[in-house]
Parts: structure tokens; sequence; C-alpha cells
């Protein structure tokens, strides 16, 4: 009832009887396995920069668009406190942004795939 004992530790001093003394081969690295050159820096550096300047601008858009909603709901004449709300606060809370996100979505969308395509695939050097 005490604690289990502790297993019996062994300690091999020979080799396997099909071992060899000769270590295992070393595989060759090729010129094309090693880490790429600073050479792609300046492409990198032009699309990441048109990247971020599209996204910010998304962000801006998608900012301004979302948040002039409680504006817009403040001044519509049709937006009261009462019991049934109102079609005008339905179709601008539940229809007007949807379109307008997917518009920006896709213009984005769109940007991005420009970007890696555009300019910057130029600057790109070809590999020999």
């Amino acid at each position: 009832m005490g604690a289990e004992p502790v297993p019996r530790r062994e300690v091999v001093t020979a080799r396997h009887p099909g071992h060899s003394d000769r270590a295992a081969p070393r595989p060759r690295v090729s010129s094309d396995a090693r880490p790429a050159a600073p050479r792609h820096d300046a492409a990198t550096r032009h699309v990441m920069r048109h990247q971020l300047r599209a996204a910010l601008l998304v962000t801006a858009l998608l900012a301004g668009l979302l948040g002039l909603l409680p504006v817009l709901l403040r001044l519509l004449p049709l937006a009261t406190t009462a019991p049934r709300v109102p079609l005008a606060v339905w179709l601008v809370l539940g229809v007007a942004p949807y379109p307008a996100l997917l518009a920006i979505g896709a213009w984005y969308v769109r940007r991005a795939e420009r970007n890696e395509t555009g300019p910057a695939a130029r600057l790109r050097p070809e590999r020999p």
C-alpha cells in the first residue's frame, strides 16, 4: 500500500550487431535551398506600401460609412420613439449598408490583386 516500485533502468553499452560505425551520409544543400537574398526587398516594400494604403483607405471608408449611420438616424424625421419602427429606419439599418460594404470589399479585392500583379511585378528580377 505504499509507493509503487521504481522500474529498473538499464544502460546499453554495446552497439546493435547490425549497426555499422559509419555515420549516415549528410544530405547536400543545393544553392536553391538557401534563404532568398535581399534582391526582392524593393518589390516587397512596394507591394506592402500599396497594400497598406489600400487597407487604410478601406478602413476609413468603412468607419465613415458605419459611423454616419447614427447621425443619419438622428436626422431622419420618421425615426421617432414610437412603438413601431418606421420603414425608413429598417431601410437605413438593414438594407443600405450592405451594398456599400459589398462594393467596398469588391473594390479592395480588385485593388489588392492589381497591386500584386501590377508595376511591382516588373520590379522583381527574373530567376536565372
